[in-house]
């Protein structure tokens, strides 16, 4: 992959990661987190692994 290639995968991660935090906040501010668990637990789980990538693929660029 190119520079470029890696900045526009590590670009799209944080839009995901950003719109992941805002559900949580709303999950959160609504108390919904307590009523749907396993849909929290889901959003934690997919905010975990786009960051884990995110910085899979800066260090990859970095490197490169």
């Amino acid at each position: 992959m190119t520079a470029d290639e890696y900045q526009r995968v590590i670009d799209e991660l944080q839009a995901l990661i950003d719109d992941t935090l805002q559900t949580l906040k709303r999950f959160e501010a609504t108390g919904i987190n307590e009523e749907m668990t396993e849909d929290y637990d889901k959003l934690l789980s997919i905010l975990d692994d786009a960051v884990k990538q995110q910085r899979e693929h800066t260090q990859l660029m970095l490197s490169g």
